[in-house]
């Protein structure tokens, strides 16, 4: 089930071209604490806010863990990999306070992943940048 949010600041748009990508299987934007802002439709409510919060966890994880070997407080990370037998769990900021995280097959292809998800991440930053839309002028008073 896909969470969504009032119009402007529905998010789960950034994922259907994700979720194109052959191996993909389940996709989700998650805040930095933890709770869920959109998910793939195969994904159960359940087990997307399960893997919302471990995304914030696996972040923080991979900052202190950078910290622990280079001694750089809050090192900017580019993205984070999980590989296991099922596949790959890719993580990737996606903006103030957000992750964009997916889940695919051991076959797939990681770089046309990757690729794809700094495009979304792009989008989604001009998109949250964008002014607040004014009303047209026959519709004021």
């Amino acid at each position: 089930m896909t969470t969504r949010r009032p119009m402007a600041e529905d998010l789960a748009w950034v994922l259907e071209p994700l979720l194109e990508l052959p191996g993909v299987q389940h996709a989700l934007i998650a805040t930095g604490d933890g709770l869920l802002e959109g998910s793939s439709p195969g994904l159960d409510r359940a087990a997307a806010e399960r893997v919302a919060a471990m995304t914030a966890t696996l972040h923080a994880s991979a900052r202190a863990f950078t910290t622990a070997f280079t001694e750089v407080e809050s090192p900017r990370l580019a993205q984070t990999v999980v590989e296991s037998e099922q596949g790959f769990a890719i993580v990737v900021p996606a903006g103030q306070n957000t992750s964009l995280a997916v889940f695919a097959a051991p076959d797939t292809q990681l770089g046309n992943i990757a690729y794809q998800m700094q495009v979304q991440v792009a989008a989604l930053a001009r998109a949250m940048s964008a002014p607040a839309r004014e009303p047209d002028a026959a519709d004021r008073p």
